[in-house]
Parts: structure tokens; sequence; C-alpha cells
């Protein structure tokens, strides 16, 4: 007797094999204190009277800020009404790894090749970073931080790099601040304040970064460049499938294919439209289908798949959930006929970084790190084994 199927309208679909009844479902869906006190705003009582600042300032500046393999960041910024506290620290070339902490919550952070992720729990991402409708599709999962978090570009903001080439076309703003006990010139730039020591060899000392987030962090060389890029590159290695929250899809009804008396697995296929952003389809940006089977309450398997998004902004999305578990399952269908219902539940999401571009972002973090050591090496070589260097 060949297999019955009774289609639904909707996104509901029920089927009937030989060997009893089959039924398939598919639901879419789609308070720290800042380490920059009050003191050190302008007009403040660690504000000093004008002076000029020298000549040589900027330049020596520039160079105190490149010189170390990475810069380390500590203090508190505001995202969506609410404080965090941030420990970064940022490569050279503009690389970054580091945490925002909120009591016990805690977000990752992971910045490489310009682009900043942000992995983070439930909470975060509905309390923080405004997911309401769909948390559950960014939680425990690398992701491309959205504009409010942190509310600014890491990179560009907190990069040595970045931040040298910002400094030398901005002039020191007249009069002297105080910033941990130190007089300190304020940089100011469109993305940033950068508060340097009066006193040479012009340090920089401080951040505060433009915008709503009050941001306003501290700056010290790092101590120990071999862990801040075992942890970067640690946390690149995982990037592949990471997500995109900028990225919204209309699904289509969801359909099955070749699962029935199937014991090697039942492939799930979504057709999906990208509705924002508007405008060009933005560059690699990608869609995931994350789909999973169950048999009244028992989990069957789940399995992913993604596509480049094409410039007609549709596709079809499509992955096999394979396995012990299905394979078991449909065998005892097979073996004995009955009422077998089975339901798939599938999600649409943007995708940020396909799991083959990863070996291209390690070798960004390993160029970085070998240039640092190249440069640990020669600041330790024989012309300075009189004073031993820091790590």
């Amino acid at each position: 007797m060949p297999p019955k199927a009774v289609a639904r309208s909707g996104r509901r679909r029920r089927r009937v094999l030989a060997v009893g009844a089959l039924g398939a479902v598919v639901v879419v869906g789609g308070a720290a204190a800042a380490l920059l006190s009050g003191e050190d705003a302008p007009g403040g009582k660690g504000a000093v009277k004008a002076e000029s600042a020298p000549s040589n300032l900027l330049r020596e500046a520039e160079r105190q800020v490149t010189a170390p393999p990475g810069l380390r960041y500590e203090g508190t910024l505001t995202v969506s009404g609410k404080p965090l506290q941030a420990r970064l620290r940022v490569t050279k070339a503009g690389s970054a790894t580091g945490t925002l902490t909120a009591g016990a919550l805690t977000a990752d952070i992971v910045a490489v090749d310009g682009v900043t992720y942000v992995r983070a729990g439930l909470a975060f991402w509905r309390d923080y970073a405004g997911e309401r409708s769909r948390p559950e599709n960014y939680a425990g999962r690398w992701t491309k931080a959205p504009a409010t978090v942190p509310g600014f570009d890491v990179p560009d903001v907190l990069g040595p790099g970045a931040i040298a080439r910002l400094m030398v076309k901005a002039p020191p703003k007249p009069g002297t601040e105080t910033v941990r006990g130190a007089r300190a010139y304020r940089i100011r730039t469109a993305r940033a304040d950068y508060l340097v020591a009066a006193a040479a060899p012009h340090a920089l000392l401080g951040v505060r970064a433009a915008g709503r987030t009050g941001a306003a962090l501290t700056v010290a060389p790092v101590l120990d460049p071999p862990s801040m890029f075992a942890e970067l590159r640690a946390r690149v290695a995982a990037l592949g499938g990471a997500a995109d929250p900028g990225l919204r899809f209309a699904p289509g009804t969801p359909r099955f294919s070749n699962c029935n008396q199937n014991v090697s697995g039942c492939t799930v296929r979504v057709p999906a439209t990208l509705t924002s952003p508007e405008g060009p389809v933005p560059d690699g940006a990608r869609a995931a289908l994350r789909a999973s089977i169950t048999s009244k309450g028992r989990p069957l398997g789940t399995c992913t798949g993604s596509e480049p998004i094409p410039s007609g902004r549709s596709l079809t999305l499509r992955c096999t959930v394979a396995g012990k578990a299905w394979r078991t399952w449909m065998r005892a269908a097979l073996d004995r006929p009955g009422s077998y219902p089975y339901a798939a539940t599938a999600r649409i999401v943007g995708e940020s970084v396909a799991p083959a571009r990863v070996p291209d972002l390690l070798a960004i973090v390993d160029r970085e790190r070998g240039t640092a050591a190249g440069g640990t090496a020669a600041r330790t070589g024989p012309a300075a084994s009189t004073s031993p260097a820091r790590p």
C-alpha cells in the first residue's frame, strides 16, 4: 500500500505511512563604579588651569600607544541604561578579547578583522542587547555584536594603531585634568577622547568613548601577551557559524523530504526571504537553518545548514536530521506498525561567519602573534640584557 499524505494549509502537515500513522508538523520561529571619576570631567575639581601641550606630545604619545604588543582596558560603560564592567585586551592591530560583567552576568567579547562578536546568556540578550522577541536565537553562541553592545566599535576606538592615527589628526584640548592622580591632556576625536599623560613619556591613561555609553576606561600595556593571544585564538577558532542579529527573514512554508520509511535521516526544507536590512544584501551575509525533530517529546536529532544570501534576497535552506536516535525510532516504526507522530521545529537566523572562513581569521591572529613575538624578541635582545623586559 503506497504512503498517503494529507496536507493542510499554513505550516502544519500530517502524513500517514503504510506502517501506521506518522504525522509531521513544522513550526518556524523565525553596577560597577567608573574607574575615571567625576573629578576628571572638564570643570571638575580635578581640572587644572589652561596650559599649552608640549610640542612633542602627540609624537611621543603615538610611540607609547604602539610600542607594546597590546593594551588592556578596564572601566565601565552603559548599555540599555544599565552599567557594565569592561575588561578588554586589544592587540596592536585591533583584535580584542575580554568580558563585560554585571554581577553574575558575563558576556565574552572577541574582535577580529574589524568585527566584534559577543557570547552571552539569555538574560544578556534580553536585558542588555534589546533582543526581546527571540533572545534564544543568540544565547550561548558567538554572535556579531549589535550596535548597542558595547556601544562603540572596539577595533576603531581601542585598537592602538587606530588610536595613533586618530591622535595625530586632533590637537590636544587646552588645559589638563586629573586621571588616576596624574595630569593629562585630552585629545578629542569624533570617536573618543584620549587622555594622555602630561609628563613624559606621555603614556595613554584613559579613553572615553563618544556616544551614550558613557564608557570610561583606564589604559595600561598588556602584561602577558602570550595569554592574550591564546585566549584570542581560542575564541576566534569557535566563530564558525556565528550569528548576525542584524539579518532578519520572512520564512515560507516548510517541507519534508525523504523522511518516511527512511532510517538514514529526514530532511527539512524552508524557503526564506531577507527582510532586513533593506537595500543591497550585505557582503558575506548568510542565512542559517536550525532544526530539531521530536516524537512525543522524545528528541530524534538536530541539524543545521546555511547558505549565502543571493542578491535576489530569497533562498531555500535545508538540513538533514540523522543519527542513532532517528534511526532507532524509524526502525521501531517500521517493525511495529502504529501511531508514530513526529514534529520538527525550525528557526532561520542570520549568520556572520561561515565555518570555511575561520582559517582565514586564525591566520590574522597568528600573523599578529608572530609580529608581537618578533617585537618582544627585538626588545629583549643583547642590547636590552641589562634591563629584563616585563612580560
